[in-house]
């Protein structure tokens, strides 16, 4: 692929979509490129995180979370692991290659780096995260009103 091809894909992320091309050139050439085989295992569960991947060709699965839910199967442009773009700590599921695929690793050193490059970035992304939580916590809110009629 090459580095037009590699910002498309970075840029169909979500939160990258947030970013202007010379930020999406910055992680195209700083992130760590891997390459996986069918099997291979991305991260485990309970494994310290180490950043966020985005697909960039092939498929990946993530376990289930909870008893009876079902595996998540995810594509070019996918992005496994938002919050350890940010911070590190534990992996909640484990991943691995479902077809031959490669990822690029997103550390959160770099995404700050990128993020102070590109402050037009950083507020874009704050308010979509903003936005995010806030829905979680109307839902959860929704969840406490049933429970509570119980």
């Amino acid at each position: 692929m090459g580095l037009d091809d590699d910002i498309a894909i970075l840029a169909a992320a979500p939160l990258f979509s947030f970013m202007a091309r010379d930020a999406l050139r910055l992680l195209s050439f700083a992130a760590e490129r891997r390459s996986l085989t069918p099997g291979d295992v991305l991260f485990a569960r309970n494994e310290r995180s180490d950043g966020g991947y985005v697909v960039m060709s092939g498929t990946v699965e993530l376990a289930p979370r909870g008893a009876g839910a079902e595996p998540v199967r995810v594509g070019r442009s996918a992005l496994i692991g938002q919050m350890a773009l940010f911070l590190r700590g534990e992996r909640p599921t484990d991943a691995h290659a479902v077809t031959a695929a490669e990822v690029v690793r997103i550390t959160p050193t770099l995404m700050r780096r990128v993020l102070e490059e590109f402050p037009d970035a950083a507020e874009a992304i704050h308010a979509a995260l903003h936005d995010d939580l806030g829905t979680l916590i109307e839902h959860l809110d929704g969840v406490r009103a049933r429970i509570d009629a119980i």
